[in-house]
């Protein structure tokens, strides 16, 4: 990614605007997703109306629906205008509990956009209330089944009952901003933030800390061992990646004798639907620098093949290579997907990798309980994680 300040495209016809935020992997510097959010600024023809997309059902006024449709749409078509790769999203909780009507917004969104339910992480903000608790997940499973990654956003500082995290199965914690940016001044907040992140890993999910400013606020999070940020602080140079500092390993960190699961080392897959042309495939590549592979997927979103930036850019790079591939179905030129189950050990999944011959360090396709891609598994992750172990 080559730009260097969040992206705030023209407001739409109902004036919903949209802020577009790179999420950066620290341990190595690359974009591997974008932070998608309303800026606060919704304008009608009475006037601003302030909160984008993150009201309560009771504070909803007549017609926010479809200011809330506009303002999903505006998130998703600013990043499809810049990349392929995966979205979060926030979704006000009121949305999901409501059920499929609550959801139209979303899923008229998402068709206008050409967006894939895989290709987005839903960040579920706002608060819960009791009474509404099994609505909630009875509608994240059914956004679950379609093929949505489920975050749950706001932690620290909202109104999120901690089981909730264990009943809900997130893929992604997404901290409050007011967390990460006060934690370094305030100890009792770093224990919150600390706490948080030990939770994640407990139930395997993904930490986001948003809103990072200061390198005080990095190193912070940091040393609670989370792995993706985005804030002003990291910016993407003209390579696609950001200079973040090394981590910092504690001497006295416990040792796991088979690692970590594959599922606590994943990261958003870029994925293309199996009907897809070499040219696309092309196209993803050449536009975002930090995607290793592609993930070729069939209709239930489950992996048919991978293409690795290496081989596929060698492969249509010759005098004739457009000419044989390019409007062909790109599966031609895919390598059979290196799957792992989420479940699979580090260790495990070293095996695997190390019985590629030459596609040794390809990523592996992390799958879930019915085959469905849920992401990909860098070698070098697992190198690192593997490294660490005594």
């Amino acid at each position: 990614m080559s730009r260097s300040t969040p992206l705030l495209p023209p407001a739409d016809a109902a004036g919903a605007r949209a802020i577009v935020n790179p999420v950066v992997d620290l341990d190595t510097g690359g974009v591997i997703a974008l932070h998608a959010i309303g800026d606060g600024r919704i304008t009608t023809d009475h006037g601003p109306v302030h909160g984008g997309g993150r009201h309560d059902a009771d504070d909803l006024p007549y017609g926010m629906a479809d200011l809330l449709s506009a303002t999903l749409r505006a998130a998703l078509d600013a990043a499809r205008t810049e990349t392929r790769l995966p979205l979060v999203l926030g979704l006000p909780a009121h949305m999901v509990i409501a059920g499929s009507g609550g959801l139209a917004p979303l899923h008229e969104a998402m068709r206008q956009s050409g967006r894939r339910p895989r290709e987005v992480i839903l960040t579920v903000e706002g608060e819960i209330p009791p009474e509404h608790r099994r609505a909630l997940l009875i509608g994240l499973d059914g956004l679950r089944t379609i093929g949505h990654l489920i975050a749950l956003g706001g932690l620290g500082t909202g109104h999120t009952p901690l089981d909730l995290l264990a009943d809900a199965r997130p893929y992604l914690l997404v901290l409050s901003p007011d967390l990460v940016a006060q934690a370094p001044r305030d100890p009792g907040r770093a224990a919150v933030g600390e706490a948080l992140a030990s939770l994640a890993r407990g139930i395997g999910a993904h930490v986001l800390a948003p809103g990072v400013q200061e390198e005080e606020q990095l190193a912070r999070v940091r040393g609670w061992g989370v792995r993706l940020a985005e804030g002003p602080l990291l910016k993407p140079g003209p390579t696609g990646r950001v200079c973040v500092p090394l981590p910092v390993i504690a001497e006295d960190a416990t040792a796991i004798d088979l690692g970590p699961r594959a599922q606590e080392l994943l990261l958003p897959a870029v994925t293309l639907p199996a009907e897809a042309t070499t040219e696309e495939a092309a196209e993803v590549f050449r536009g975002e620098p930090s995607i290793s592979s592609v993930i070729i997927v069939d209709e239930y979103q489950r992996p048919r093949g991978s293409l690795d930036r290496s081989r596929f850019m060698l492969a249509i790079a010759g005098r004739y290579g457009y000419a044989l591939h390019g409007n062909k179905p790109v599966l031609r030129l895919a390598d059979p997907p290196r799957t792992v189950p989420k479940t699979t050990p580090a260790i495990a999944a070293m095996q695997v990798a190390g019985r590629g011959g030459e596609r040794v360090y390809d990523d592996l396709v992390v799958t879930d309980e019915v085959g469905r891609c849920m992401g990909i598994l860098r070698v070098g992750d697992l190198i690192r994680q593997t490294a660490l172990m005594k």
